[in-house]
Parts: C-alpha cells; structure tokens; sequence
C-alpha cells in the first residue's frame, strides 16, 4: 500500500456463511498447544478433535448434493500439538504430538480405501513436538520443533538433515522463509532466533522479542526480508511487531491490539498482504493490510463471529473463488463447528476475471527435493495463473509415501508393536450403518475397537462423538449421594492434612477408620450400620502414639487395622466386635525395621498375614504378621516413593516415584527391579493401578504444564513408555485412582476436587473409553471406595464410595439406567472376585506358592437373570402411518370434524335436560326468610343457564365454519394465479402448486428430481429418527400436488399435439 495511493483492498469485506454452509456437529478439542488447531490443503480440512491423538478430516469442497464426509484419524497415543499439509502433496500431512513423535500420513483420494497406519514415523525425540512446517520450496523437508530443538528432516531418508541450536527455553513457533533459504523461530525466553540450516546449527541472527513470556507466534512476509511477530507486552497486551531482518536490532513497528488473555492466532497472505488476527476463546477476527515499507499496519475490517475461536486456518489461494472476488478465506474452528469465512472485494462486474486481485501465486510443483535443497539447490517454485480458464490441471504426489495402505501387511506400527495383518483382524473404529435425522447423533456404535493408528469415516456428516471409536456400556452411569438418613454427620476435629501418599481415610464393609487432628494420632473408628448424627462428646478413639501416616484394613480380617506413624512404625489394632466402646492405647502388634517416615502400607491380595510398606529411606519391606517380622527388603529407588501397587494374583509389586521411574518387582525373586519406564513428569505425585486383568497400569499424575494425565502402560514394557497418554484437568492434587476388575471402571479424582471421572479401560486402542462423571456440590476431603458386596444391584448398582466432607461421612452410589430393573443384571454383574477369603498363607506364598481366590455370584435367589427373561414382542408405540395417509381428501377430513363436533354438542331441536325433571310443586318452594318463593324462578334460572351453554355451542359451531371457509376461500386465491385446471387441482387436494415446490425443494417439475426428494424427505421425516407423521403427510401432500401437476401437463401437451395435427 503506498501512502498517496488508495489500497485496492480497503474495501475488503468479510462475509460470514449461512448455518447451511457450516461444517457443523464436530467436537473440536480444547488441550492446549502452540498449534493453529485446524489446517487446510486444496483437498482436505484436518482439525483437532476432543479425543486425545484424534484428528477430525473432512473434504474441503461440498460432494454429493452438499454433504461433506467428517472422518476421524486416529494418529497418536497422546494428544496431537500441530500438523501440516504439504505445499506440493494436497494428500500428505504431518502429525506431531506429545507423544514425542512425528508422523507422516496420506489421504486418500475420494472413493479410495482408507490407509491402515502412517506412512512413517519419526522419533520419538525425548521431548513433546510443539511445532511442524513443511518447506515451501523442497519436497520430502520437514521441520520439527521438539522442547528447546528444532530438527529438519529429510523425510524421504527419515533422518535428520540437521539439529539447530537449543534455544534457551520451550519453542513457541517456527516459520520458513518463502524462497526456503531461512528459518526463523520465538521462544518462551522472549527471543526471536533466524537460522540458515544450511550454513550452520548456530542461529544467525537474534533478537529481544515481546516482554511477556506467554505464546508468541512468528510469520515470515513471503520471500521479503521481513517478519511479523505477535506476543504479548509487559502489562499483558496483545501486541503485533513488524521486523526487518536486515536492521534486526529492534522492531521497526509495533501496535497494541487490546488486553484479553487469549492467545494470537495470525495468517498471513503474501500475494495480497492481508493479515488477520484471532484470539483463542474470543469472536472478533481482524484484518489489517501490512506495508512494511512504511511500515505500518491498517486495519481494512474486523468480523463478529457468533462463536468463539478454537483455531484458525486459511485456504490455499487456488481453493478461493476468484471469480466471486474472494482474496482470502478462513476456517474459523469453533466448539461445534467449521465456519468458513471469505474475504471479497466488492468490484462491478463480477463476471470477468480481476487480474490486478489475483496475481500469479505459487504453484504445486517443487522446485527441488530433500537432497537437492541440502547440497545448495535454492531454485524456487514457479508460479501458475489463478485464471479458471489457465490454471494447470498436474498434480504432484510425493513419492516418500508408497505402498502403504491395507495391502501393506508387513508394515508395522511403531506405537503398538503389531502389524497391519493384527490391525485387520480387529476392524477399525465403525460408523453406525443407519443415521438418524441430520443433526441427531447415532443410536449404536460397533463394540469392536480399532488400532491406535488408523482413518476411518462415516457416510454422512456426524458428530465426532459418534465416530471416535467404541462407546462404554457405562457411558450412561449414574452417581448419586444417599439418603441423609445414611449419612454420618457431625463429625468433628478431622484432620484433613494426611501426607498426598494417604487415601484420607480407609473403610472396608463394616467400619471406617478417620485420622483425628489432636495430638497423639488418634484415629476415630465408627460403625457403617449405625448411621445419623455424632454425639457431641467425645468418641472412642484408638491412641496411636505417632502422627499417621497412612492406614488400610486387612481384607480378611475386618476388625484388623494397620496404621503407619510418621514415627517410621507399623502399629497393628484389633478392634473389639460391635466397635469401639472406650479408647484403644495398647495395639495388637508393633513392626519396626524402617530407619524414616512410612510413605504408604498395602496388605497382600492373596495372602493372609502380609503386608508391605515404603519410606523415606527408600526401601520397601515385606512384613509377615503372624511373626511379627520383616521377610522381603526391596531396594533400587532413588527418590521419594509417591504409590505402590501388588498385582491382582499377588506375584509382582509396582511403584513409581519421584524421579519419574516406574519400576516392577518379583519380591520372592529379587531385591532389585525386575523392569523399569519412565513415568509421570514432574514430582508433584502420583498414583498407580493394575488393570485389565493384571496385563496393564494405570498411572496418574502430572505433566510439565502441571495437568492432570493419566497414562496406560503394558506391565510386560515399561521401557516403551505408555501406551496411551490423556490429559484431565488441570489441579493441585493427585488423582487417587480406583479400579473395578469386576466392570473395568477405573473411577479418579483428587483431595479438594468436587468431580469424580469415570473411565471404561480396554486393553485395545482407544483405551479409555469416557463416561459421565459424578460432581458434589462441596469439595471432598477423601474418596473412598467399598467392596463390591456392599452394591445393591437391585437398583444395578456397580460401585459405592464413601465421600468425606468436611463434617459429613456421605455414601455414593454408581447405577447404570436400565429398563428391566427386576431382572438381575448379568452383563453388568460377572461372578466376583471371593476377596475376603485369602487363597494361601503367608509361609505358602514366601516359600514361592501362588493360590487363587474363587469367585461367586452377586445374584439374589430370587432375581432372574436378564439373559434369560422371556421374550417379549415389541409393543406398537405409535399408530401406523398408514392411518394418517389414507386416500381421503381434505373436504372429507373437514366434513369428518364437523360431524364428530356437532354430535358432541347436540342439535338445536334436542329437549332441554330440565324438561324431564320432576320437581316439587310451586307452592313448596320457599324462600329464605320462610315464606313462600317466587313460583319457577329456580328452574327459569337453571333453563336460562342451559340455554345458554346451547348458545355459546352453536356460535363455536358457526366460528369453525366460518374458518373452514376462509380456509378454503384462501386455497382458491393461491389458485387464481394458476391455470384453471392447475387451480382446480390445488382446491382439490388443499395446497397449491408452489407450496408444493417449497415443501419438497424443487424449482421444476422435473420427476426424477421430485421423487429423490420426496425419498429422502419421507425418510428423514420418520417417526422412529424424531419426525412425526404430521410431517410425512405433508410430504405425501406435496407429492400428490406435483403428480397431479404433471399429469395435467401431460395431457395438455397431448392435446396439444392433437390439434398440431389437424
């Protein structure tokens, strides 16, 4: 833009779509990343999805009548940071993720089946991948930017050209160069850093850039030597600076934009110059026109969406509509939706093509590729017309990817070890074979699970929630807070500091054990059958002569408690049958041995009499009760020990700890692990689980952003890392894990929080399936789960908690809904573990035997399983449409209602009621006072009141006639237009024939086209996918209009003929 000269672009308008061109019913994911969230080639659209490691693609252009396919990509095992398409391959993207690998994909075209796994795999690179850009000149280049590295690879090789520097803190962004030759990048520690890989590791070239660590973007102005960079300020504004590479000791422009917290998203156009500005969470977008030779920024429009912005991407320019003007498109990603938003420019004429608009722009042939480029080759890509008439018409298809897809069985996946023979076997995630009405989601999904790496799609646009992968048969569940006349209230003087290793509390059927705050660790012990309100005296405590540490009952022996002191002993009690009734001081059994405070303590699964314990002196020991001894030391860790874990059969134990190791023991084998992996991030805490029958953990913890995550491991390669990585929330407390092995429900939450997340785990991709979570109203203190007898499956109750507030004792119970609540529930109810029998002695077990527990049915006797109740034959719910179809005309139907109104109300010659009463005689009336009454007055007033009541019918009766007419007189006017036979037929049938067009979205009479929209109408407009017959008439109606139409076209043509001839 020149200062005395007039920008052709100050006009520039945005125009927001209708609802109908939006791409709508997707579920757009929130987790935080550096990325745009959404990207878009000449072909497709990939934006990020709710679930972790899923990408939502859809095609760019409309297909099949307007309807756009929404697919899924399952691409990685922990949520996706940024992807790219390639400026040459409009098929190739490029995945990166917190799983710290890079992932090369391809398409397929339309019509094509689907790939079975990534084309390649880069990494991992020891760090989370933040960023992604292919190279804008040479094909088969990708750079990656992983923590404080960035890495430019060679795709074709599938090895690194070369590392850059390590910046000085996490990458923010980077960006090429146009013509390929530099490549600049932002930093958390607030530099702008400009590199020429080629050259050297070393940046050439660095700058002080915003004042405020928070995400900053960089973008290079096309091949010009400048840049555009936007951040935030030291008072927290948003702020956008023009750079000069050649004078880069300071921003030659800078312009505050405002003081919202959402992060910048930019684009920008370097055929046009036009750069526009989202921020994350907000819906204004901005478009300014950039003159770096000024320099100066002008703003042309801005833009209220009715959404607000997840991400943002801009269209490449051979995708625009030149001829209606479009300079720029963008995809706004909402919540819900894709809103494609264009930028015109208004001109005259709009049927000629605008060349001073639309100048030549970068083709999709590379100048050079990966080898080329490294050796020097800086040939740049030539530019092709945007002219509809001039555009080329090759593709280009970038051979780094060949053979893979569902034929390739030998290929293996990286992340799951199988190959794509194992993949098909267990068929990717299905769609629903029958959709309801378009906005509705579907009513099943396929129970089978897919591989982790997969593409898969529906046959019409859905939301997401229905195609990313299996839903859980718990997704439904229930939490609710029992009565209060089970509650235990009052509860006074808890201490609610207990260290982040402890529960908060233990229960087991019977009793609950709460840590007290007064001195002496003292531990109150009430009984669960005796609910209400706590005397206001003291309770009997148990005097545990140290501060706890953490306690757990013994499960086969429900009057045993074992509580850690902070004194580094275990102190076992017995409390007396019926329950405390004076203080405990003298406990059944001391266990010393460890030198430090006790962290945590777990009685063994199987065996009777075993117990172990970890402590701050970085050992744990195996005690044997019935002795009184320690039997097992295990030693190998380093650092504090957050959790620990026997496995389900007793044979291993895990722990994890604060030097981010996870490691697994065979005590009786050997002191020293057996196996070791690397955990969760940080040493905030932690938790662990086994899962899935003892083939897998489950750990909680945190990452380096302080989010809640949990992470799925195979217990037989911990050195793999986790399988599956999902980030929760973000929370200072741990996530105290609890797994149901009867229903692989892994429920969690944390001390403080007032949400409890369900999850259904499978030992199959995805992994973790979602259920409804339960929310209090207050924060809980403790979360504590009881054994499975304690369920009432009569209300098909799966789990129950005890939630500890911060006076109350409060049950929880978790139900699923279902229907036939009298039969007993069998899929739901697997025979139970027996946990309170113990399979073998501690000696059995230290002298290397393993026992199993037997299990038992939750049925009652008198309850059927629902697998076996009779079958029923569906009950007709609605009438059939075949009743409001019938061949009866609208006169019919009107003649119908006046008959069934009038014999409702009765005839005008009708005897009045009264008449037939028989009444005393005149004289026999009397009045108040006790003379005689005015002779007939009552029954004068009960014949005027009847008559009355006669009159108001009868003028209801000559109001609906009268509506009938008017009706009918404005189905004659909407004729009167029409030729007489055509206004004939609309009288007849009661709808006219432009009606009739509207109702079935035709603007001709043209019987192929008539019928298919008539078809689908008919169909979508089904009672059983939430239509009504009301609305299939009037379908059925304006097919009939049309028909009729026809037919009296017909015959006028064949008259017409007729008379040709004489």
């Amino acid at each position: 833009m020149n200062r005395f000269k007039a920008s052709k672009f100050r006009h520039t308008e945005a125009r927001l779509p209708r609802r109908e061109a939006w791409i709508s019913g997707i579920r757009a994911g929130s987790a935080p990343s550096c990325g745009n969230h959404v990207k878009a080639s000449c072909r497709w659209i990939a934006f990020s999805a709710e679930a972790a490691g899923v990408l939502g693609i859809v095609p760019l252009e409309c297909e099949d009548g307007g309807k756009r396919t929404i697919s899924q990509l399952c691409c990685h095992s922990d949520v996706v940071t940024d992807f790219d398409f390639s400026p040459f391959d409009q098929l190739l993207l490029a995945t990166g993720s917190a799983d710290e690998t890079v992932k090369v994909w391809r398409l397929p075209e339309s019509g094509q089946d689907t790939p079975g796994g990534a084309g390649l795999t880069l990494g991992p690179g020891g760090a989370p991948v933040d960023a992604l850009q292919f190279h804008p000149t040479a094909d088969a280049v990708l750079a990656s930017g992983a923590g404080r590295r960035v890495t430019v690879w060679d795709l074709g090789q599938q090895q690194p050209l070369t590392v850059l520097d390590s910046h000085g803190d996490q990458l923010q962004s980077l960006t090429w160069k146009r013509d390929g030759r530099l490549l600049g990048t932002s930093c958390k520690d607030k530099k702008l850093r400009i590199f020429d890989p080629r050259a050297g590791p070393a940046a050439s070239q660095s700058v002080p850039g915003h004042d405020n660590s928070k995400d900053s973007r960089l973008l290079w102005m096309g091949s010009s030597d400048c840049l555009i960079s936007v951040g935030f300020s030291q008072m927290r504004e948003q702020e956008v600076k023009l750079w000069d590479t050649r004078r880069l000791s300071g921003a030659m422009f800078t312009m505050a934009l405002d003081t919202s917290p959402g992060v910048t998203i930019p684009l920008y156009d370097a055929d046009t110059g036009l750069l526009v500005l989202a921020g994350k969470g907000e819906n204004l977008l901005y478009c300014f026109e950039v003159a770096p030779t000024q320099p100066a920024l002008t703003q042309v429009t801005q833009c209220r969406t009715e959404g607000s912005t997840r991400g943002l991407a801009a269209v490449p320019r051979l995708a625009l509509d030149v001829m209606a003007c479009e300079v720029l498109r963008v995809l706004q990603l909402t919540d819900t939706a894709l809103v494609p938003v264009s930028y015109l420019v208004p001109r005259k004429s709009v049927q000629e093509f605008h060349e001073d608009l639309f100048p030549d722009c970068t083709g999709m042939l590379p100048a050079t590729d990966a080898q080329g480029w490294w050796a020097g080759d800086s040939q740049q890509v030539g530019r092709v017309s945007l002219h509809p008439a001039r555009r080329p018409t090759e593709t280009f298809t970038s051979p780094i990817i060949a053979g893979t897809g569902p034929t390739n069985a030998g290929h293996t996946d990286t992340d799951t070890g199988h190959t794509d023979a194992d993949q098909s076997e267990a068929s990717g995630y299905s769609s629903p074979s029958s959709l309801a009405s378009p906005g509705s989601a579907a009513t099943s999904l396929s129970a089978s699970t897919g591989p982790s790496s997969g593409f898969a799609s529906s046959p019409s646009q859905k939301s997401l929630q229905s195609l990313l992968g299996p839903s859980s048969r718990f997704r439904h569940a229930q939490g609710r807070a029992l009565h209060r006349d089970q509650h235990l209230t009052n509860l006074r003087g808890l201490s609610l500091t207990t260290p982040g290793e402890c529960d908060g509390f233990c229960a087991n059927q019977q009793r609950v054990a709460l840590p007290l705050l007064s001195a002496g660790g003292q531990i109150a012990v009430l009984e669960l059958s005796k609910p209400g309100r706590l005397p206001d005296a003291a309770v009997p405590t148990i005097q545990n002569g140290a501060a706890v540490a953490d306690l757990t009952w013994d499960p086969f022996d429900p009057r045993r408690l074992a509580v850690a002191g902070e004194d580094a002993r275990i102190r076992l009690w017995r409390i007396p049958e019926g329950g405390l009734r004076e203080t405990l001081q003298e406990p059944e059994a001391v266990l010393r041995g460890h030198t430090e405070k006790i962290y945590s303590i777990r009685f063994h699964p199987m065996a009777s009499d075993l117990l172990v314990s970890s402590s701050y002196d970085m050992t744990v020991r195996i005690w044997e009760l019935s002795a009184g001894r320690e039997v097992l030391c295990l030693r190998g860790h380093t650092d504090q020990i957050f959790s620990m874990a026997w496995s389900p059969d007793g044979k291993k134990l895990a722990t994890v700890s604060k030097d981010g190791r996870i490691r697994l023991y065979e005590p009786r084998r050997s002191s020293q692990p057996q196996q070791e992996g690397p955990g969760p991030e940080g040493g905030r805490g932690a938790r662990l689980v086994w899962v899935c029958g003892g083939d897998f953990l489950l750990v909680s913890g945190f990452d380096s952003r302080s989010e809640r995550r949990i992470l799925l491991y195979r217990a037989q390669a911990l050195s793999e890392g986790p399988l599956s990585v999902l980030g929760l929330d973000v929370a200072p407390s741990t996530l105290l894990p609890f797994y149901d092995e009867d229903t692989s429900v892994v429920f969690l939450t944390g001390k403080g929080d007032t949400r409890v997340f369900l999850y259904e785990v499978t030992p199959e991709p995805p992994y973790f399936l979602e259920c409804n979570s339960f929310t209090s109203n207050e924060p809980h203190k403790g979360f504590v789960f009881l054994p499975k007898t304690a369920c009432e499956v009569r209300e098909v109750e799966f789990a129950r908690a005890l939630r500890l507030g911060q006076s109350t004792l409060e049950p929880v119970a978790f139900h699923v809904p279902r229907v036939k609540k009298e039969y007993f529930q069998d899929d739901l109810y697997p025979p139970t573990r027996v946990w309170w029998e113990p399979a073998l002695a501690a000696g059995a077990w230290l002298d290397g035997q393993d026992g199993q527990q037997r299990r038992a049915s939750l049925r009652p006797a008198d309850m059927l399983p629902v697998s076996e109740a009779p079958k029923e034959a569906p009950a007709r719910k609605f009438v059939p449409a075949s009743v409001y179809l019938e061949e009866k005309t609208d006169e019919q139907k009107k003649e119908e209602l006046l008959s069934a109104m009038v014999a409702r109300l009765g005839n005008r010659d009708d005897p009045l009621p009264q008449d037939s009463f028989e009444g005393v005689d005149e004289d026999e009336w009397v009045s108040a006072g006790g003379g005689p009454r005015t002779p007939g007055r009552a029954k004068y007033l009960a014949q005027i009141i009847l008559v009355g009541a006669q009159v108001v019918g009868r003028a209801f009766m000559r109001a609906l006639r009268q509506e009938f007419a008017a009706s009918q007189a404005a189905a004659n006017a909407r004729g009167r237009a029409e030729r007489p036979q055509s206004a004939a037929a609309s009288r007849i049938i009661g709808i006219s024939l432009q009606e009739a067009q509207q109702i079935l979205n035709v603007s001709s009479l043209n019987p192929e086209e008539i019928q298919k929209n008539y078809d689908h109408l008919f169909k979508v407009n089904d009672k059983s996918v939430g239509g009504s017959f009301y609305l299939q008439s009037k379908v059925v109606r304006a097919k009939e209009r049309l028909d009729e139409e026809l037919r009296i076209q017909a015959k006028g043509d064949k008259e017409k003929g007729r008379k040709a001839e004489t």
